[in-house]
């Protein structure tokens, strides 16, 4: 059944205890997924750039409220921890891609139909399990530093940077911080690569979602590792210039994650329902603020 292209609001139909079919991939599909990627973010960069924003622009909010509160033991789990979050950023670009390649309007407010998903409920659940990734990285990595250099505080940048290269104790920091903040990016990547698309696209619980990028991992692991070293070097690259370089790499990787996601997953071949909107009716201005609120009578009779 085609579908019109004013129909364009996301509908998945698959049942939600299903589990979807994995398949192998191999790096030569990973340049193919990156130059769709790259496709999609030169068809809607106007769109892109300006959700990415956000992310750049709150790293150094991180940045600068680090070093006006004296933390800067913070500064770089906190840049670094914020990745973790990536997946659900990314969400509305994923919608975007899905919306091009099913051949649909792409204007930037599409990037928020997710909001009218019947699995949005699935995709809150799954962004809190990383909000709370996010902050128990955060508290390991403080522990590590008071593990290394107790609970003082550095007077200024250079004295820390100077601890940092130039003692053992910051050499141990170094050691023992990046191996966690590894193990926590390694977690984020293998549980999330997959699953916000596939709840964006399919009717899946979170859990057959999260499980479903595991077995993605599972059956791929040399391809999916060449990825995350892919994606660590986009962010890496992305950060130079204090994270504004993040504006151009993580558009372009997660509209390379949702054709990652098309050719990791066998996809579903029901049909998708048209969306009908709710009839809200009319509510009158006489009646406010009464009509504010949701239990006013609303006249459907003439809408």
């Amino acid at each position: 059944m085609a579908i019109p292209a004013n129909h364009d609001v996301i509908m998945p139909v698959e049942a939600g205890s299903a589990i979807p079919v994995v398949r192998t991939i191999t790096p030569a599909d990973l340049v193919r997924v990156l130059r769709k990627g790259f496709d999609d973010f030169r068809a809607m960069p106007t769109h892109v750039i300006f959700l990415c924003l956000i992310y750049p622009v709150a790293g150094l909010l991180i940045g600068r409220a680090t070093l006006g509160y004296d933390i800067l033991p913070l500064l770089y789990p906190l840049a670094a921890g914020f990745t973790l979050l990536g997946p659900v950023a990314a969400i509305g670009l994923y919608e975007l891609s899905r919306r091009r390649e099913a051949g649909l309007d792409t204007g930037w407010r599409h990037a928020f139909d997710v909001l009218r998903s019947p699995s949005l409920g699935q995709i809150v659940w799954l962004g809190l399990a990383l909000l709370v990734m996010f902050f128990a990285w955060i508290a390991v990595a403080q522990q590590i530093y008071v593990a290394h250099f107790g609970y003082s505080e550095p007077s200024d940048w250079r004295s820390f940077t100077a601890d940092v290269l130039g003692t053992p104790q910051g050499h141990g920091l170094m050691l023992w911080g990046n191996l966690a903040g590894f193990l926590f990016a390694l977690v984020t990547l293998i549980v999330s690569t997959v699953s916000f698309p596939l709840l964006l696209d399919r009717h899946v619980s979170a859990v057959a979602a999260a499980w479903t990028s595991v077995r993605v991992f599972a059956a791929n692991p040399l391809t999916m590792a060449l990825w995350g070293l892919i994606v660590a070097a986009g962010l890496a690259a992305g950060a130079v210039l204090f994270l504004f370089g993040l504006a151009v790499t993580i558009p372009i990787l997660g509209h390379a994650t949702w054709h990652l996601y098309r050719a990791a997953v066998v996809p579903d071949n029901h049909p998708r329902p048209e969306y009908q909107p709710r009839d809200r009716g009319i509510r009158y201005g006489a009646d406010f603020p009464a009509s504010l609120f949701a239990g006013y009578p609303r006249d459907t009779t003439k809408s």
